[in-house]
């Protein structure tokens, strides 16, 4: 459906926001090149100007929530990360003395995952399952404690205490698990900075750092009241540049077909991913290495991709943790099909359900930007006319397409950004 043209009210808030782009796009230079052009619009108009997110992704965590309570806030209300406030901060704080960062999925998960690592002198897992319910805590306490022990040993993908069901279903259900806070494993994980953006800010500053400097959201902060106005996530700039169809300005750029604007930038040699036998946590542990969001379960022995697994899915090993009951090890296949059954008896909506999302390379970035945001996925997977895998394209490959950063554009932007945490595993 293309916006609305002939000074009839625009369908929706981001169509709006597009004509808006579209005015200033009509008085720019002629020697100008589009992106030139994009970039000049896009930076004569202020953050403040872009939709508000729904309530529930301006969503905060307290510092004293418990792990549980932190997922399942994240989960509840389908968001990858939310900002911490330090429950100690004064009513009249600034933001920098009231956000510590901002809590990831990925990160709550990682230091989870890092309490049933192996130690010398005791096996986590052999503790875990031959513990009975009500001495699972002080199984837990014991390998919370070899944390700090320099026998601590690097987790193994395929090791019995990374695949097993029962395991994520006695994890989820211990004191240890319920009572750990947020704020007392701040420095143990990838916690990423707190780094919000004024509203008089630009567009142009929003979508570099979205793209550029692989945000995956930016925090508007009303600097009056020292508190968050707004998040802006790559998701809802690529759901603005859906409702932009029909703009010329967005036409003369979504026009044009996936190879001609150089994507997919990452190629098929370059693509992280697990074959559908290789346990499941392996996944997510190339994410974290990787500092990707998602990657293909591809066919064993081949190059054909059979799913996708995203970061948010790790929510289900934690909030659906029994679903795994019947598996001594979690494969990515295995996952997949769990997860898939459990939506759909369950009814929820979820882009696991959809299987794989792919296009072919002469595809024009309208028609991709259409599928990414209808179904509301983070990549699409480029391949060839057998299915073969040919590249992946990211939201963020494609804001990185729409504008570019002037030499010097940032200056001391980041001077003063909360660092983070000493101790964070980054």
């Amino acid at each position: 459906m293309d916006a609305d043209q002939g000074g009839e009210t625009p369908r929706s808030p981001e169509a709006k926001l597009g004509m808006q782009v579209e005015d200033l796009w009509d008085i720019q230079k002629a020697q100008l090149t589009p992106t030139e052009k994009l970039n000049a619009c896009f930076e004569s108009i202020p953050v403040s100007a872009f939709p508000p997110a729904p309530s529930s992704q301006v969503t905060e965590i307290s510092s004293d929530s418990s792990l549980a309570e932190a997922v399942k806030l994240l989960a509840r209300n389908k968001i990858l990360s939310a900002p911490v406030v330090d429950c100690r901060a004064p009513e009249d704080a600034s933001w920098i003395d009231r956000y510590i960062g901002i809590a990831e999925f990925a990160g709550i998960v990682v230091w989870i995952l890092h309490q049933s690592e192996k130690m010398e002198g005791g096996d986590f897992f052999d503790l875990a399952m031959n513990s009975s319910d009500n001495d699972f805590g002080p199984a837990v306490a014991v390998a919370s404690n070899g944390m700090s022990s320099p026998r601590f040993k690097s987790i193994h993908p395929d090791s019995p205490t990374a695949t097993c069901g029962k395991f994520f279903e006695m994890l989820t259900s211990s004191d240890f698990y319920k009572e750990t806070k947020v704020g007392d494993i701040s420095g143990s994980f990838r916690w990423a900075p707190f780094l919000p953006l004024q509203k008089s800010n630009s567009f142009l500053t929003m979508l570099l750092l979205l793209s550029k400097y692989r945000m995956k959201s930016v925090p508007v902060v009303d600097l009056g009241e020292a508190k968050i106005d707004n998040i802006i996530t790559q998701s809802a700039v690529i759901h603005m540049l859906e409702e932009c169809s029909g703009l010329h300005w967005f036409e003369s750029w979504g026009s044009k077909k996936l190879f001609e604007l150089g994507l997919p930038l990452m190629k098929a040699s370059q693509i992280i991913k697990v074959c559908e036998d290789e346990p499941v946590l392996q996944a997510f542990k190339l994410m974290r290495q990787k500092g990707i969001g998602g990657l293909p379960v591809v066919q064993s022995g081949g190059n054909k991709a059979i799913g996708n697994i995203s970061i948010r899915d790790i929510q289900f090993l934690l909030i659906a943790p029994e679903i795994y009951n019947e598996y001594r090890s979690i494969t990515a296949k295995n996952f997949l099909t769990a997860i898939r059954r459990y939506l759909g008896e369950h009814q929820k909506e979820s882009p696991l359900l959809s299987g794989m999302v792919t296009c072919l390379r002469d595809e024009t970035l309208k028609e991709v930007i259409v599928k990414l945001d209808s179904m509301k996925i983070h990549r699409i997977y480029v391949v060839d006319e057998t299915g073969d895998l040919e590249g992946v394209i990211t939201l963020r490959d494609i804001i990185s397409k729409l504008v570019h950063e002037p030499r010097g554009y940032f200056g001391d932007f980041f001077d003063g950004v909360l660092p983070l945490p000493a101790n964070s595993r980054v």
